[in-house]
């Protein structure tokens, strides 16, 4: 019995206005594996990303995520994100920030444990503005893990 990909893109296509940001893709991510889109700016893997997390609509092709759906209401329980950039109010003390997330899962990781294993203990009470940019990206990495999620997106 074979398992199922985590992700299945068939033909993508997204455009905007007279602009192709993908053009006819296609790729497989396994389960289990780490698998990584590289290209220069502009080639469309932020897009592809937000397709697959079902934040973009395609305009043409298949996209498959854990055999359903992006965006379903199924599958985001099972789906981590790390976006890009933003997504955490600036004013939120990391600690805080975990604790609240936490409470949107219903078999969350620890908040502090996750705080231990990325280095963020020491600035648990400091706001979101006044972290380092590493700081910073290791909280969105924890926030993206805290759901224990099968899949998980990290865009940059």
């Amino acid at each position: 019995m074979s398992i199922a990909p985590a992700v299945e893109v068939r033909g993508l296509v997204k455009r905007y206005g007279s602009a192709t940001a993908v053009d006819e893709l296609t790729l497989t991510a396994a389960c289990g594996a780490v698998t990584a889109i590289l290209g220069p700016n502009g080639a469309g893997k932020t897009t592809t990303i937000e397709i697959c997390e079902g934040y973009r609509r395609a305009d043409q092709g298949t996209v498959r995520v854990l055999g359903m759906t992006p965006g379903s209401a199924q599958l985001r329980p099972r789906v981590g994100v790390m976006l890009q950039s933003g997504g955490i109010p600036p004013s939120i003390p990391a600690g805080d920030y975990l604790t609240l997330l936490s409470r949107f899962h219903t078999s969350p990781l620890d908040p502090g444990a996750l705080l231990e294993l990325t280095g963020l203990t020491s600035v648990a009470r400091t706001p979101y503005k006044r972290l380092s940019g590493g700081q910073q990206q290791r909280l969105s990495l924890a926030a993206a893990v805290i759901g224990r999620p099968e899949l998980v997106f990290l865009d940059e």
